[in-house]
């Protein structure tokens, strides 16, 4: 009788590629399940759960993403200044209007990935937002993801 064994990729094995997302006029939470799962590696067929597998992220036009329903209005994140009373609040629109609109796409990513986790935390380091068009890291020589052309529901044109 033959055994089968899983295949268990190690560390050193791994070879990282770079990627990049064009986020004009996509819907946020569609966006992110897409970028995280090309963290952690799940698009691999070798991936392995407790290895740093996933590729580098760089996602350009950040400021430009949309929202399905009134998550504009509606959509709270809450932080706490450390202070009694300290509890503070800002709308998914203040935030995209504000002075780092990148910000609603790295929390939406970072809620994605597992909690509290040495790895999650490495893995959101190979996460690259800009807001503009060009990024700075050409001399890699990223693979261009064609995000908006995966579902007709990756878009919102209005």
């Amino acid at each position: 009788m033959l055994k089968s064994t899983t295949a268990s990729l190690k560390p050193a094995e791994v070879e990282k590629k770079w990627i990049v997302v064009d986020a004009q006029d996509a819907v946020v939470g569609r966006l992110a399940s897409v970028i995280a799962m090309r963290l952690r590696g799940k698009h691999r067929p070798d991936y392995t759960p407790h290895v740093d597998c996933g590729d580098f992220v760089v996602v350009v036009n950040a400021d430009k993403v949309k929202m399905t329903g009134k998550k504009l209005a509606d959509k709270i994140y809450y932080w706490h200044t450390g202070h009694p009373g300290g509890v503070k609040k800002r709308t998914a629109g203040q935030l995209l209007a504000g002075k780092y609109p990148e910000r609603v796409l790295e929390k939406a990513v970072e809620r994605m990935l597992p909690k509290e986790s040495p790895l999650a935390r490495k893995q959101l380091t190979h996460l690259r937002i800009y807001n503009a068009g060009e990024h700075p890291h050409a001399a890699q020589n990223p693979e261009t993801i064609a995000f908006a052309d995966l579902n007709a529901k990756n878009v919102r044109s209005a």
